[in-house]
């Protein structure tokens, strides 16, 4: 079962669902990037994390293969 949560980083919503069966958080990684830009538009902070990840290499895998709505593992 997962849960899905709302959680607030420099005071912005950051959506994340928690994985059971891993025992890990999935963040939204647009959702952070929206919050650590202080960025007030999703779309730009979307078109940020795009060029982010195309700069980044693409021997990295970032996020989960699914488009859209992408979540950054993090264990607590």
């Amino acid at each position: 079962m997962s849960k899905k949560s709302i959680r607030f980083f420099n005071d912005r919503e950051v959506r994340a669902v928690w994985d059971d069966e891993n025992s890990c958080w999935w963040f939204s990684a647009t959702d952070v990037v929206r919050a650590i830009n202080d960025e007030p538009d999703y779309t730009k902070a979307g078109n940020y994390w795009r060029w982010l990840k195309r700069r980044l290499g693409h021997g990295v895998q970032l996020v989960s293969p699914t488009p859209g709505f992408k979540f950054n593992n993090q264990r607590i």
